[in-house]
């Protein structure tokens, strides 16, 4: 399995964070990438990274994703607070990617889908391109904070066709957007408090095709983040993966200020969301 070390331990930290990537069952390579910047006990950036299969440079693609807005997030003005931070990062990494694409003939076609999350005193601030899925879970009640930029997902909220369908549907990976086809990026940006206790599982499309939204939360159910992480990896490849699998879990293990919402989660949710398509 190839990762990146998960956020070490620490009896001060509000939070717990383990990503795991590996290449799955059926791929020669891995075009998925993850990475994590711990700034302080209370701040904490992780991200996933699926390069475009297929096409010259997916797996550039995705490492440079992760690479750029890492080091941007890192060399940002804290001052400027998590968001703006977060967001400048993923635009800067959208133009390094279209730049290299420009520059190198190999490259022309090379591109990366990517869902960022920094977390700050309790407040998720997450950018998100393509469909590399966020889910939030909640009183063991998990949701997906995120939109699949794909024409698939697309028809299914306007009601064309049913997300069974479009579970196996042949173009169900059709991208409508990415990281580095344009120099602008159209970039979903997301804000919503934490609570003690949640949990968030950030992953690619090859372990959202494989395991249910409940079987993500089951796995992740009463286990450390790093534990997690492996069962959701093992689970999937022993069904066998056509794709790469790549996840973040992490977990709120402080109390931040926040109470624990009760009845009508969802509602609240959709009333803290802000969304910039």
């Amino acid at each position: 399995m190839d990762s990146p070390p998960s956020a070490p331990p620490s009896t001060e930290q509000a939070f717990e964070l383990a990503l795991l990537s590996d290449v799955g069952t059926t791929r020669p390579d891995n075009e998925d990438c993850c990475g994590h910047f711990i700034e302080n006990p209370d701040c904490v950036v992780f991200a996933v990274a699926d390069g475009v299969g297929g096409y010259e440079g997916g797996e550039i693609a995705s490492r440079m994703a992760i690479d750029i807005l890492l080091e941007a997030y890192r060399e940002s003005p804290v001052a400027w607070g998590a968001a703006k931070r977060l967001y400048r990062a993923i635009t800067r990494a959208n133009i390094g990617i279209h730049d290299k694409a420009l520059t190198v003939p190999e490259l022309s076609r090379m591109a990366t889908t990517m869902t960022a999350v920094a977390v700050e005193k309790g407040i998720l601030s997450a950018v998100h391109i393509g469909d590399c899925r966020l889910h939030l879970i909640r009183n063991s009640q998990i949701s997906i904070v995120t939109k699949d930029h794909t024409m698939v997902a697309g028809q299914v909220r306007m009601g064309m066709m049913s997300a069974a369908r479009a579970k196996t549907h042949p173009e169900r990976g059709m991208l409508l957007r990415s990281l580095g086809r344009e120099l602008i990026a159209s970039i979903d940006r997301i804000t919503l408090p934490l609570f003690e206790r949640d949990r968030l599982i950030l992953c690619s499309d090859g372990m959202y095709n494989v395991l249910e939204d409940k079987e993500l939360e089951s796995l992740s159910r009463g286990v450390d983040a790093e534990t997690a992480c492996r069962k959701l990896i093992d689970t999937a490849n022993k069904r066998g993966t056509y794709d790469n699998l790549t996840c973040a879990v992490f977990r709120m293990t402080s109390h931040t200020g926040h109470t624990v919402a009760t009845g009508g989660w969802r509602e609240r949710l959709r009333g803290l969301f802000r969304r910039q398509l």
